[in-house]
């Protein structure tokens, strides 16, 4: 039976880590501060962005959410960021994407001061992760790395595979696998012969945002498969192709329409030696890394 990475448990683990981190801060009189930008009425996003301004407020973490209409401006939300960088007691800045389209996203996140690029997109902390020296990594990918280590998987020596070359997710994991002496191949849409590329992988991370995209037969029986996907299914057939079969499945896609599904077709987990579930596999950590990022950017910039 392959072994299925708890997030959720290690995601709890890290969160109880920074609670004391926060504890030991207090006692010096620092708070670390955390700004959540969180643009219009998107239903996802609103309750992605409640659940990690809810997570602040059990760890301690001082929060300010602000909620700028649907309607604002590039100009408008530059003047934002700049206020943010200039407030002392706000240590991360995170905007919530997706933004409007008449916003300029890469503008925007580029205003940011490094130093509070708590989602570690900026170009500043993207070049100090490359060259490994300390910077703030991009959550997801810095949270796959923690699921991989607290759970005794071995990424020294170890060929990893990255499918998808998002700044976000694909590059980022792939630097900081590296940083731990795997050896990385990244793949993307243009990979040509991808199974072949893909079977060589002892540590396998999906994360070119297609459901159900790596099959059995593009994994390495053993293998370690990281699934970063989180892909919603509404249609009956595309609900069919991945969990005929599965009772418990079936009868939660009866009751609400939809189901989740990551980007490794369910099967092939049966052909691995571990793998992140779809949900409660990689997404928590991404939140639990959030606030690790918070509190060192507290930490940095207050040279401690």
């Amino acid at each position: 039976m392959p072994r299925i990475l708890d997030g959720a448990a290690i995601a709890a683990e890290i969160k109880q880590e920074v609670a004391q981190e926060v504890t030991k801060l207090a006692a010096r009189g620092i708070r670390p501060g955390l700004a959540a930008v969180l643009v219009g009425n998107v239903a996802a996003s609103q309750i992605y962005v409640r659940s990690k301004v809810q997570s602040c407020a059990d760890l301690g973490i001082y929060s300010d959410l602000i909620t700028p209409p649907a309607t604002v401006t590039t100009e408008e939300m530059l003047a934002l960021v700049a206020q943010l960088n200039a407030r002392d007691e706000i240590d991360g800045i995170l905007i919530q994407l997706p933004l409007p389209a008449q916003v300029d996203t890469k503008a925007l996140l580029d205003a940011i001061d490094p130093a509070k690029d708590v989602d570690g997109f900026h170009p500043v902390n993207a070049g100090r992760l490359q060259a490994g020296r300390p910077a703030l990594a991009p959550c997801t990918p810095a949270g796959i790395i923690e699921i991989l280590k607290r759970s005794g998987i071995p990424i020294s020596g170890q060929h990893a595979v990255v499918v998808g070359r998002s700044d976000i997710v694909g590059k980022p994991a792939a630097m900081l696998l590296l940083h731990q002496n795997a050896t990385v191949t990244i793949c993307h849409s243009k990979t040509q012969n991808l199974g072949e590329v893909t079977r060589q992988a002892d540590i396998l991370v999906a994360a070119i945002g297609r459901p159900g995209f790596i099959t059995p037969e593009m994994v390495k029986p053993g293998a370690t498969l990281i699934d970063v996907g989180i892909n919603r299914i509404t249609d009956p057939a595309e609900f069919a192709r991945f969990f005929v079969g599965n009772a418990k499945r079936e009868a939660s896609f009866a009751k609400r329409g939809s189901t989740l599904v990551g980007d490794v077709h369910p099967a092939a987990f049966e052909v691995a030696g571990a793998y992140t579930p779809v949900p409660g596999g990689v997404g928590p950590l991404t939140i639990a890394m959030l606030m690790a990022n918070t509190v060192s950017a507290a930490k940095m910039r207050r040279g401690l």
